[in-house]
C-alpha cells in the first residue's frame, strides 16, 4: 500500500529532481529532458507539460535577486559599470542554470499531484489502488459488519 503523496512533498521531491511518486527514482534523463518514467516506481510522466513556466519562474526569482543586490552595491560603492557587469552576467548566468532543472521538477511534481493534464488518468488509478488495499469504512459497510 502506497501513502498518499501531499502536494508539498510532491514539489519538494521534483524539486530535489527525484520522482514525485516514490521519491527514489530520478525525474530527467537529460538537463531538461524529463524521463518517459521511474525506473523505481514505473510512474508514467509523459503526460507533463511544463513548458516556459519553469524559466519564467527562474527569470522571477533570479530577477528579485539580481537587481536589488546591483542597485545596493551601486548605492554604496558605485563600482564601474565594467565591474558590475563582471560580477552580475555570471551570477545571473549560474543561478538561472542552476535553478532550472529543480524549478522544472517542482512544477512536474505539481502537475503530477494535482492531476493536471493527462496526470488524471494514473492518478484516478493511483486512488483506486489504494481503495482496493484499503478496507471500507463506510457507515453501509459498518452497519452490514454489525448486523452479521
Amino acid at each position: 500500500m502506497t501513502q498518499p503523496v501531499s502536494l508539498a512533498q510532491a514539489a519538494l521531491r521534483g524539486f530535489t529532481m527525484r520522482c514525485p511518486n516514490c521519491g527514489k527514482g530520478h525525474l530527467f534523463r537529460r538537463f531538461l529532458k524529463v524521463a518517459d518514467h521511474c525506473e523505481v516506481c514505473g510512474e508514467d510522466y509523459t503526460p507533463q507539460r511544463a513548458d516556459d513556466f519553469p524559466a519564467y519562474l527562474v527569470i522571477v526569482v533570479v530577477g528579485h535577486v539580481v537587481v536589488p543586490a546591483l542597485l545596493a552595491v551601486e548605492m554604496a560603492y558605485a563600482p564601474p559599470a565594467w565591474l558590475q557587469l563582471a560580477i552580475w552576467l555570471p551570477f545571473t548566468l549560474f543561478a538561472s542554470l542552476a535553478l532550472l532543472q529543480p524549478t522544472k521538477g517542482a512544477i512536474v511534481g505539481l502537475q503530477w499531484q494535482t492531476g493536471m493534464h493527462d496526470f488524471a488518468q494514473s492518478k484516478n488509478r493511483r486512488s483506486a489502488n489504494s481503495a482496493k488495499s484499503t478496507p471500507s469504512t463506510d457507515t453501509t459497510s459498518l452497519k452490514r459488519q454489525a448486523l452479521t
